[in-house]
C-alpha cells in the first residue's frame, strides 16, 4: 500500500487518543488531541486547512480539511456511533476535489476506533499541490 508507514503512524496516534479519551467527546476535542499526538510523533501537518473546491475550472466554494499530513495524506475525523457509506463517499469526494491520492477517515465515536483508508482513483500526479495552494 502506498504510504503504508505514514498511514500506520497516523492511525497509531489516533489509537493513542482513543485509548486515552474513549468515545463520547465532540470531534474538535479529538482533533486537538490528535494534533498533540502527531506533534509528539514528529509528523508534519496542517490542521483545518482551508482548500478551494473547483467545478469545471470554476471555484465553487471552500472546505476545511481536518488534517493534511506530510502534504500527502488527507485525514478526516468523525465522532459518530459508526461510519456509514455516506461518510466514505464524502471522504472520497474530498480526495478528488483536493486531488490527493490517499486519505484516512477516522471515527472516534464508536467504542473501538474505526478507520478507513481511502484511495482516489482519479488522482492526477501532474496536478500535485503544496500545502495551502488552491486545488
Amino acid at each position: 500500500m502506498k504510504y503504508e508507514d505514514l498511514t500506520k503512524r497516523i492511525i497509531g496516534c489516533a489509537m493513542k487518543v482513543h485509548s486515552t479519551l474513549g468515545n463520547g467527546f465532540q470531534e474538535v476535542i479529538y482533533q486537538r488531541c490528535l494534533a498533540i499526538e502527531m506533534n509528539k510523533a514528529k509528523l508534519d501537518f496542517a490542521r483545518e486547512l482551508e482548500m478551494s473546491i473547483f467545478y469545471e475550472g470554476f471555484e465553487v466554494g471552500t472546505r476545511r480539511v481536518d488534517f493534511l499530513v506530510e502534504s500527502l495524506i488527507m485525514v478526516e475525523l468523525k465522532a459518530l456511533l459508526s461510519l456509514e457509506p455516506v461518510h466514505i463517499a464524502q471522504g472520497l469526494n474530498y480526495l478528488e476535489a483536493y486531488n490527493l491520492e490517499i486519505g484516512l477517515l477516522i471515527n472516534f465515536g464508536a467504542r473501538s476506533l474505526e478507520f478507513k483508508r481511502l484511495k482516489n482513483k482519479k488522482y492526477k500526479p501532474e496536478k500535485k499541490r503544496q500545502i495551502g495552494e488552491s486545488c
